[in-house]
């Protein structure tokens, strides 16, 4: 069964860091794509920045443009989503998502990714 768990959320005030992880199982996160998305309740949910798990190559939405980033993180079959500078709009429920795919550049449309984990809270807030 493939699964997606995220963790790494919680309170942070203006201008702080958080650092999500995505731990994948049942798959090898090698040959997909993983997406960050996130949503606040009432609007749709967004994506923020996804990678290609083969090549290293990533795209991200204007909003994190200079303050977040992903990686492969240390440990296997998981990817880290690092946010710096975190604004009270950047308060939602972050998911993780996975599309199989291994060529061309991931894409952050939200009804492509085929698994998605339970999110994990993000609440920026001085």
């Amino acid at each position: 069964q493939l699964q997606l768990v995220e963790s790494g959320g919680g309170l942070v005030q203006p201008g702080g860091a958080l650092r999500l992880s995505c731990v994948g199982s049942g798959f090898s996160l090698d040959d997909y794509f993983i997406g960050w998305f996130r949503q606040v309740p009432g609007k749709g949910r967004e994506g923020v920045f996804c990678i290609n798990s083969r090549t290293g190559s990533t795209t991200y939405a204007a909003s994190a443009e200079g303050r977040f980033a992903i990686s492969r993180g240390s440990t296997k079959n998981t990817v880290v989503l690092q946010m710096n500078n975190l604004q009270p709009e950047d308060t939602a429920v972050y998911y993780c998502a996975a599309k199989p795919g291994t060529i061309w550049s991931c894409p952050l449309r939200t009804n492509e990714y085929e698994v998605w984990g339970q999110g994990t809270l993000v609440t920026v807030s001085s």
